[in-house]
């Protein structure tokens, strides 16, 4: 069975980063900027991390695979590292949906009491 996983990477060295790079292209989708989507059975997952832990330095750089379940459905998710830790992955994370209350800047507290006060001059 063929999973889908996103792989992103931070990489300390451009060289490294180059050649990264064109290692998950013979693996996936190039996404953005340092991440892939990938469709991997178990063997397709061992040889890209074996691939990718020969390029890079454990201590330096990071790879990050995000299981997003089968190709076929919605499975769950499991999140894996290679290379120096992600502070997160023994921590519960926290999702963001859009629905809380979130910090403004300034500014966009400056648009939104524009926005308010033309609305209400539209009123009267």
């Amino acid at each position: 069975m063929r999973n889908t996983f996103l792989v992103t990477y931070d990489i300390s060295n451009d060289l490294r980063l180059r050649r990264v790079h064109k290692t998950m292209c013979g693996f996936g989708d190039h996404l953005q900027y340092s991440v892939f989507e990938c469709q991997f059975s178990q063997t397709d997952l061992v040889r890209c991390r074996h691939a990718l832990g020969k390029l890079i330095h454990h201590q330096d750089d990071q790879v990050l695979f995000v299981d997003l379940g089968p190709v076929e459905g919605r499975g769950s998710r499991v999140i894996t590292a290679l290379g120096r830790p992600y502070t997160f992955i023994d921590a519960p994370c926290i999702v963001i949906d859009g629905t809380g209350p979130r910090k403004q800047s300034r500014i966009g507290k400056a648009k939104e009491e524009r926005a308010a006060r033309h609305a209400a001059e539209e009123d009267n």
